[in-house]
């Protein structure tokens, strides 16, 4: 995949079967971070505030990802390991029939917005 202008055009470019999941996470992040100007960075959508990168996706051959600030995934790893999801330091890997649900991605972004002090 090329780097994508913005956001419509990412998904557009995603997989046609991630692209309904990735629209619900865009949906989602903007909702609950509404002062935040939506950019791509690294070839991926992201979420900034200020200068702080504090969301971001992303989907891949046979899984997409959700990337937040470190410690919004540790302040949240029990709730993330309830759902059945894997987390690294910085993001979870998940199918779109295994999507990350809404609200604990409404509580990874609010997280992630007040560690980045925004």
């Amino acid at each position: 995949m090329t780097t994508p202008a913005d956001h419509d055009a990412y998904i557009a470019a995603a997989p046609e079967p991630f692209q309904p999941t990735l629209r619900r996470l865009r949906e989602v992040l903007a909702r609950v971070l509404p002062e935040a100007e939506q950019i791509v960075a690294y070839d991926m959508p992201g979420f900034r505030i200020g200068d702080a990168v504090v969301a971001s996706y992303a989907a891949f051959s046979k899984q997409c990802g959700l990337y937040l600030r470190p410690h919004a995934l540790s302040e949240h790893a029990d709730e993330i390991a309830a759902a059945g999801l894997k987390a690294t330091k910085t993001g979870i890997t998940f199918s779109p029939r295994r999507p990350v649900p809404d609200d604990l991605v409404e509580r990874l972004a609010r997280t992630s917005r007040e560690d980045a002090g925004a």
